[in-house]
């Protein structure tokens, strides 16, 4: 009776756990991962005869091991609008044959098509909410989920909080940065060697500003490109910014049509005084 979704794009700034989604899936739900991304079948099944055995074979193989995510990472190369003349990958192999594949699905067939992407823009949109029924946008982790992280990611790769670590203060000035940047400057601190220290030297939050300042955050500016391809392009977005539009057109006639209300009410009682 649920609705059957064939198709799922996650798309986001680099670093906010697209992959890590879905794997999340893949365990949850017990599925065999199938890779269809434009760097892994570089140069396997060339032709276009080659092209159809590849997806033959990775579509029966996975309606026989269901549930199965066929996976493409970066997406957005698919529909690319120019492609280098140096590219090697040949990105868009699978831009007419995937979404006739998809068409063949019912909802008995236990399959899901997932694709992540941090460059949206950069692809036909047309075609690429086309191939992808649902499109979630995942955005940079907030201060909340920030402390989190930090408390997570130091205890997982042996660190030991305590109070010379503020944990508040890391939150805050890692405004901007995603999950994977502030993994891979906590991976950075702590270093066997640093870790050997930790009995007679506590980590304080000052240990993390330099590995933090050397890596690029993800500005408001990027977000809001994000935000506005989710908006303006994709079918979700589209109607949630008309049915707000519609709501606010509303909220306007209602309040049109009782002035105009109270305006007939004087004339009535004109009448009646005449």
């Amino acid at each position: 009776m649920a609705a059957h979704v064939k198709s799922v794009l996650i798309m986001g700034p680099e670093g906010v756990g697209k992959r890590l989604l879905v794997n999340a899936i893949c365990t949850e739900t017990g599925a065999n991962l199938f890779d269809l991304s434009a760097e892994t079948i570089a140069g396997k099944y060339p032709g276009k005869s080659g092209l159809t055995m590849l997806i033959h074979m990775v579509m029966k193989v996975g309606k026989a091991l269901q549930p199965s995510v066929i996976f493409i990472n970066d997406a957005e190369n698919t529909f690319l609008k120019k492609v280098p003349k140096k590219d090697e990958l040949d990105p868009k192999r699978l831009k007419k044959d995937l979404p006739k594949t998809l068409k063949g699905w019912k909802p008995e067939d236990r399959l899901l098509l997932v694709g992540t992407t941090n460059k949206p823009q950069d692809s036909d949109h047309k075609g690429l909410c086309g191939l992808y029924q649902k499109i979630i946008l995942v955005a940079r982790p907030d201060y909340g989920s920030r402390q989190i992280l930090f408390r997570v990611l130091i205890d997982k790769y042996g660190g030991t909080i305590t109070n010379a670590l503020n944990i508040s203060d890391l939150a805050r000035i890692s405004d901007g940065f995603t999950g994977g940047l502030i993994e891979a400057a906590i991976k950075s601190v702590l270093t066997d060697r640093r870790l050997s220290q930790m009995s007679k030297k506590p980590i304080t939050a000052s240990e993390f500003l330099n590995p933090l300042s050397v890596r690029s955050q993800v500005f408001e500016s990027d977000e809001k490109e994000f935000a506005e391809f989710f908006s303006k392009k994709t079918p979700l977005g589209k109607k949630r910014a008309k049915a707000m539009k519609g709501d606010d057109e509303d909220d306007g006639g209602k309040g049109g049509k009782g002035k105009k209300g109270k305006k007939s009410g004087k004339k009535g009682k004109k009448g009646k005084k005449k």
